[in-house]
Order: C-alpha cells, then sequence, then structure tokens
C-alpha cells in the first residue's frame, strides 16, 4: 500500500450523509492495519470523526488494483506523535511543521480490506 499514495477518505456527516474527499498519506506507510493523514482540526472531516468515527478509505492501483478499508477513525494532536509521522513535502499546506496551529493527525485503524486485484477478490478481517 505504501505505493498507493492517494486515496478517497469518507466520513459520516452530523446528518448521515457520506461525505468523500482526496487524501494522502505522505507515502508515511509501515501497514500495520493503520493509515494516518494530516489534517487541520476545523476541517469537516475533523469535525466528521470526532462525531462517528467510521471511515472508508478507497485506493486505486495499477492493472486493475482497488482496495477498500473500512475502519475506525481517531484524531491526534500530541505533538511527539506528531513529529513521529511528519514528513518534509507536509511544509507544503502546513508551513511551521508540527508547530502549525490546529494541525492534526487522523489515524485510521482498518476493520477490514476488500481489494480486488485483477478481476480477483478477497475479504481481509484484520
Amino acid at each position: 500500500m505504501k505505493e498507493l499514495d492517494i486515496c478517497m477518505m469518507s466520513t459520516v456527516g452530523s446528518r448521515g450523509a457520506i461525505h468523500t474527499r482526496p487524501m494522502s498519506n505522505n507515502k508515511d506507510v509501515k501497514y500495520n492495519g493503520e493509515s494516518f493523514f494530516f489534517s487541520d482540526i476545523d476541517t469537516r472531516k475533523a469535525k466528521d470523526i470526532e462525531k462517528n468515527a467510521a471511515v472508508t478509505l478507497s485506493f486505486e492501483g495499477k492493472k486493475w488494483l482497488f482496495i477498500i478499508v473500512t475502519g475506525k477513525a481517531r484524531i491526534i494532536k500530541t505533538k511527539t506523535v506528531l513529529a513521529e509521522h511528519w514528513q518534509p513535502s507536509l511544509r507544503m499546506w502546513f508551513k511551521k511543521g508540527i508547530d502549525t496551529p490546529g494541525l492534526a493527525l487522523i489515524a485510521v485503524k482498518a476493520e477490514k480490506i476488500h481489494y480486488w486485484d485483477n478481476y480477483k477478490e478477497s475479504d481481509i478481517d484484520i
């Protein structure tokens, strides 16, 4: 999954509507069932997660590879944890690094992974 940088993250809004947006894991992947995404705490996705932790991540790879991760998200604001996942390329969006006001890390713990790989499909329970 390290090569699949961009995914679509879906959250459940306050009125039950699904909200989806592109997110980058910044290739911060040592996949053990958890994905990490930096965000501003004042975004809709962060507010959605605070009310309902259920999320879906949709990845598309090369040659008919599709991966759907369903799981629970949590918001992390602890600077030591932010520093563990920080990538220099993030300064493009967060000018003051981990000291950027309102910076948060969204951690998504997978519960189930469903994938299609060149017309074969399978589920993985985490």
